[in-house]
C-alpha cells in the first residue's frame, strides 16, 4: 500500500515563501509521475504542477509559472513544491497525488492512483 504524507503548510504573508514536501512510502517512488493539485473554498481542485518519474520534466499552471518550482528526491522518496512570493489567490488547501506512469504528469484528477490528506497553505494580504 502507498502512502503519501504532506506537510509544510501553514500561514504566510504575501510575498513570502513555503516548502511543501510530501513523503511517499514504499519502494516504487521512482516509478510514479508526481503532481500538485490544490482546492480552495468553494472551487474545484486545479492542477498546480507535476513531475515525471526522472524528475526531468516539469509542468506547471499557468498563475504559478516563475514562482513555484516542483523537485523530487529518489532517495528520500519526497516530492517537493517550493513555493515563492505567495499571493492571497494561492490560499487552498493542497494535496500531492502519485501516479504509476512513466510520462509526464498529468494535469487531470483522475489518472492519479494515491493521494495524500491535504496541507493548509493560507497567505494573508
Amino acid at each position: 500500500q502507498v502512502q503519501l504524507v504532506e506537510s509544510g503548510g501553514g500561514l504566510v504573508q504575501a510575498g513570502g515563501s513555503l516548502r511543501l514536501s510530501c513523503a511517499v512510502s514504499g519502494r516504487t517512488f521512482g516509478t510514479y509521475a508526481m503532481g500538485w493539485f490544490r482546492q480552495a473554498p468553494g472551487k474545484e481542485r486545479e492542477f498546480v504542477a507535476g513531475i515525471n518519474w526522472s524528475g526531468l520534466s516539469t509542468s506547471y499552471v499557468d498563475s504559478v509559472k516563475g514562482r513555484f518550482t516542483i523537485s523530487r528526491n529518489g532517495a528520500k522518496n519526497t516530492v517537493y513544491l517550493q513555493m515563492n512570493s505567495l499571493k492571497p489567490e494561492d490560499t487552498a488547501v493542497y494535496y500531492c497525488a502519485a501516479a504509476r506512469r512513466s510520462g509526464m504528469a498529468p494535469e487531470l484528477s483522475e489518472p492519479y492512483d494515491y493521494w495524500g490528506q491535504g496541507t493548509q497553505v493560507t497567505v494573508s494580504s
